[in-house]
């Protein structure tokens, strides 16, 4: 099992680790920081150096309890092998900013709009990001209020903390889930791992967070769709 050195620290930049397994460019390590892509946020991207290579890693997935690399050319690197991995930082950083700023948008959404709205669904990139709601009355309007709001909790420098707690624990927490998958998932879970935005949300999340919400800087809504009678869509763009 790789040991994911990402969910013990978000900050991480680089680490040493040995290679376990390669097959093609595929290459699955003991432990790792790379963050593999799930839950809306894409993995990260970096190199791998090793016997004075240096390795483009330009994919990451999970691998059941594994992560495993996808390099752009793998020649010269083999199993046994040590490496020291370096994550792209500027991309990693903005991911964490954007993960962020979805959970205080949600947050605002449940503790308001609890019983008329429904996030079902978000992406982040690099430069934006959605998150699409079942909100009938959701306008342009309102959406805009939200994000203020949202953009008031970011400059009051709430922090974020991440925690674990056992299933049973975790089930007895409301809108700790909002997704019927989410709640399948978390029954075949010991541990679930919690994010909570301070004196506002917790959602049950596996993704990677900044620690304040100062770092995010300050928010626009960059589009609004109204993709039918109850589905809406809110973009999300950083500005400073």
């Amino acid at each position: 099992m790789t040991e994911k050195l990402y969910l013990k620290d978000m900050y991480k930049k680089d680490f040493d680790a040995a290679v376990t397994r390669i097959e093609g460019t595929s290459v699955w390590l003991d432990r790792t920081a790379f963050y593999p892509t799930g839950g809306g946020q894409p993995n990260d991207t970096g190199k791998l150096t090793s016997n004075g290579k240096e390795f483009k890693v330009i994919e990451v997935r999970k691998d059941r309890d594994d992560v495993m690399h996808t390099l752009e050319n793998a020649d010269g690197i083999k199993a046994g092998d040590t490496v020291k991995g370096v994550i792209d930082w500027e991309k990693r950083y903005a991911y964490m900013k954007y993960h962020t700023s979805i959970h205080i948008f949600d947050g605002i959404v449940i503790s308001q709009h609890a019983s008329e709205g429904l996030s079902t669904g978000s992406q982040i990139y690099q430069d934006r990001a959605r998150i699409d709601f079942d909100m009938p009355q959701l306008n342009k309007e309102l959406a805009q209020q939200i994000l203020d709001q949202t953009n008031k909790i970011i400059a009051e420098g709430r922090r974020i903390l991440v925690r674990e707690v056992d299933r049973n624990e975790a089930l007895q927490m409301p809108n700790l889930v909002r997704t019927e998958p989410g709640r399948e998932l978390i029954k075949r879970l010991d541990t679930v791992r919690i994010v909570e935005i301070e004196n506002l949300d917790m959602q049950m999340d596996g993704g990677l967070h900044v620690l304040n919400s100062k770092e995010i800087g300050k928010l626009e809504l960059s589009s609004f769709t109204n993709k039918g009678s109850h589905s809406k869509r809110v973009e999300l763009r950083i500005i400073d």
